[in-house]
């Protein structure tokens, strides 16, 4: 049986090794060192921003940004429903009631009107909405000139949820730039990775010392341990960090890459009715992370789950789109404000393989499996 194709890979080679040897060699094993802090200074200076705080995972900055925002039990937090769980679950860590706003449908994004309505009866009942944390979905930011539109408005601080976007722009501003503060993740399948990690990003420097001090178990500065707050142990490790600076390096072909491909899979579905590629009218400032497709079964004749069940018999990673929060049975009870389109975009969308660490042959074997899908699978549907 031929290796499995997975969605989005890891991409690493022998620079990554080389940084990583050199962080070893360096003796900084134990977490935080040299490397931790020029990996904060490079990536603030890419995303234009004062401060950056290294720390274990997108769900760190998330729940520390939320604590530092002042986020607490009682609050509500108003979130994108399309979304994966680690977004609402940060916000249930500090005792907040996750709200949750449907999507544009082209996109997949925040809509900013119903954010609007959300935020118009939520004031009404005397809800204390303590932050907006938007969703950037699959590598596409938000329409953040509308969002922070309305959260200026209502004088509610926006923490940016940009796990999935790092390397994409709005209006020309990167992704991780916006708001009071902004969350990158560096798991092990996003657009660069530390095989765990994450990032929170700021202009706040009152803010950044907060989060710095909380990811550090709350340590007073003095010569024993002493404590007045409850603290995490969420800081980066010097090792991942170092790896982290390699992917750095070669972020910009990274994206270069995954963007190839996507031009392949939206050369090929252009003959194919009832198929787009999911993401609205222009990607030009994503980061292609992920590409998707939303498939019309009327036109098709066949379904996005017909057509993964087939990419999964020849060892091809593919799988839905995000299910919406407000649908997930740990938040069914959840406050939401929808319109249906997550959920249409679950039922329809199917992400393929998108890694820039495919290599040709690979390529080859996902548009043979698709071809044959679609000239033998599709009447099996």
């Amino acid at each position: 049986m031929n290796e499995r194709i997975h969605m989005s890979s890891p991409d690493v080679g022998e620079l990554e090794e080389q940084y990583i040897v050199n962080a070893v060699r360096s003796g900084w094993i134990a977490p935080l060192g040299p490397d931790v802090d020029a990996f904060e200074d490079e990536l603030k200076a890419r995303l234009g921003v004062e401060h950056a705080v290294a720390l274990s995972s997108g769900t760190a900055a998330l729940h520390l940004g939320l604590l530092a925002l002042g986020v607490g039990t009682g609050d509500v937090v108003v979130t994108s429903s399309m979304t994966f769980a680690a977004t609402a679950n940060a916000i249930t860590y500090t005792g907040a009631t996750p709200y949750f706003v449907d999507s544009l449908p082209d996109t997949g994004n925040m809509d900013p009107e119903l954010l609007r309505e959300a935020l118009d009866e939520l004031v009404s009942k005397g809800s204390r909405v303590a932050a907006i944390v938007p969703v950037d979905l699959l590598g596409k930011a938000v329409d953040y000139t509308a969002i922070e539109s309305v959260a200026d408005e209502y004088g509610i601080p926006l923490l940016c949820d940009a796990a999935e976007s790092l390397g994409a722009t709005h209006q020309g501003k990167p992704a991780g730039s916006f708001g009071s503060a902004s969350i990158v993740s560096f798991n092990g399948n996003k657009i660069m990775t530390t095989s765990g990690g994450g990032m929170l990003l700021t202009n706040d420097s009152e803010l950044a010392a907060r989060i710095r001090y909380l990811a550090t178990q709350a340590r007073q500065p003095v010569a024993h341990y002493e404590h007045t707050d409850v603290g995490y142990n969420y800081r980066l490790s010097n090792l991942l960090a170092a790896l982290g600076r390699a992917q750095l390096t070669r972020l910009n072909d990274m994206i270069a890459r995954r963007k190839a491909l996507r031009d392949q899979y939206r050369q090929f579905f252009a003959k194919v009715s009832g198929v787009e590629i999911f993401g609205g009218a222009t990607d030009a400032e994503d980061n292609y992370w992920l590409t998707s497709i939303i498939v019309d079964s009327e036109l098709t004749g066949w379904t996005s789950q017909d057509f993964q069940r087939a990419l999964s018999q020849d060892s091809i990673e593919a799988r839905p789109l995000w299910k919406p929060m407000h649908l997930q049975p740990i938040y069914s009870n959840a406050p939401r404000k929808v319109n249906g389109s997550s959920e249409s975009l679950f039922l329809s969308g199917l992400t393929l393989p998108s890694g820039s660490a495919l290599h040709d042959e690979q390529v080859d074997r996902i548009f043979t499996s698709i071809s044959n899908f679609l000239a033998q699978g599709s009447t099996e549907a």
